[in-house]
């Protein structure tokens, strides 16, 4: 079993860049195997969770090349099934993504529902919604989605919630249906705009993503395209609000500082320093911040997805503050392993009640999902002492290089093997 074993008390200094965004590559790379020529895709995130997904489009008859770390090129042209139902793919939850564009592209799909961290009900109800309104039929049995359809025609659609997979499973279906579609009370998060971009670049006509309605006229086929993937605005946030909990002073590139307005917002108020330039953020902190109120709202709003870093980081700032989660109901599991770490907080509800405190000292705890355990590493960095972290599993999802990119900031973590002794002397040693 693998951790990470951190020393804490070192403010992190220097430089760190950002790769690109989990949650837009999990769309982009399934959108791809909806055209029949290849497609490169650069800027992809080398996590457990791209991986396991280009594994499993692969398993279905896609090429998939590797060109580099960061590059790949899949081309859709040889795919000969429409069921997906590997255990791995089971685990993540851009797994969906697969319904919407082989539905799309083949008018039916047979795929395993999803799983990924266990952060609450996350029901694919809007999901069904959607496919039904363009003519689809939709059941569930044996675990799995079973999506068929003679034709699909456009439709007025109206999304009950803002729901960032709905929106872009439905999207990649209609891009492809008979007329126009409109998605009313769309998500607007830069990752559905990323894939809408993306869908555009291969031939699919969308407009209006990132507003309130996204109105698509379906085409017939996609063609071949080169792009991109925008930087990840939840890595670039993890490291803004670590570096604001060591009292530290970090130059993070390669960011869209727009997307990130929510949690700059944040960390002005509470007494941190934000400068912004044109592809990076300048973070500072030299003192104890202060407390603040946070309620996570789909974007513009704060992120759910920041929300146990930004607990981690109030749990140490002076006064009490108030964070409550609207998103969702079960994403304070970590709370119990930030409170052996010396924290003073109270869940009830959907809220977390923090008193902070002067400082953590290091502790054994457990990753419950991918976000809290990045938290947890935050925590461990701004604590006195060892800190051990179990269950990373959940943070490769989603982090590349998370303990090499800490060391290179002048951070004290390294991933090893849990009965490694020789290991753990070896990084003891040397932080000595």
């Amino acid at each position: 079993m693998k951790q990470y074993i951190i020393k804490g008390g070192t403010p992190l200094r220097g430089e760190v860049v950002i790769g690109g965004a989990k949650n837009a590559a999990l769309g982009i790379i399934v959108a791809a195997i909806m055209a029949n020529e290849p497609v490169k895709i650069e800027n992809v995130p080398d996590v457990d969770d791209v991986r396991v997904l280009l594994d499993a489009i692969e398993g279905i008859g896609a090429i998939v090349e590797r060109l580099d770390r960061h590059t790949v090129s899949i081309n859709g042209a040889l795919i000969n099934d429409v069921s997906v139902d590997e255990e791995a793919i089971r685990k993540i939850r851009g797994s969906y993504y697969l319904v919407g564009a082989l539905l799309g592209k083949y008018k039916k799909a047979l795929v395993a529902l999803p799983g990924g961290c266990q952060i609450g009900s996350r029901p694919i109800d809007q999901h069904i919604k959607g496919f039904e309104q363009l003519g689809a039929e939709v059941t569930i049995h044996h675990g799995k989605i079973d999506a068929r359809a003679e034709r699909l025609v456009g439709r007025h659609i109206y999304l009950d919630c803002p729901s960032v997979g709905a929106t872009i499973n439905i999207m990649m279906a209609a891009c492809m249906a008979e007329g126009k579609t409109i998605i009313e009370n769309p998500a607007k998060e830069p990752h559905i705009v990323d894939v809408a971009n993306f869908l555009n670049s291969m031939g699919a006509n969308i407009k209006g993503a990132g507003t309130d309605a996204i109105r698509i006229r379906g085409v017939a086929s996609l063609h071949g395209s080169e792009y991109s993937i925008i930087p990840d605005q939840i890595e670039a946030g993890t490291y803004m609000l670590a570096v604001a909990a060591t009292k530290g002073d970090v130059y993070i590139r390669n960011v869209i500082p727009k997307h990130l307005e929510a949690i700059t917002a944040k960390l002005t108020e509470i007494g941190a320093r934000v400068e912004e330039f044109d592809d990076c953020v300048h973070v500072s902190a030299d003192r104890r911040l202060s407390y603040a109120n946070v309620k996570t709202m789909p974007y513009p709003g704060f992120p759910t997805d920041m929300q146990p870093q930004m607990t981690t980081l109030l749990a140490l700032s002076e006064g009490t503050s108030i964070v409550t989660e609207t998103i969702f109901e079960t994403r304070f599991k970590y709370v119990g392993e930030l409170r052996r770490m010396g924290a003073n907080i109270t869940v009830e509800g959907n809220a977390s009640f923090i008193t902070g405190v002067e400082g953590f000292t290091g502790a054994s705890v457990s990753a419950p999902d991918l976000r809290a355990g990045a938290a947890l590493v935050t925590a461990g960095l701004a604590a006195e002492g060892y800190t051990y972290v179990d269950q990373i599993h959940y943070i490769e999802r989603g982090y590349e290089n998370f303990a090499e990119k800490i060391c290179g900031l002048g951070g004290h973590m390294e991933l090893i093997e849990s009965e490694d002794e020789r290991a753990l002397r070896k990084f003891k040693m040397k932080v000595s």
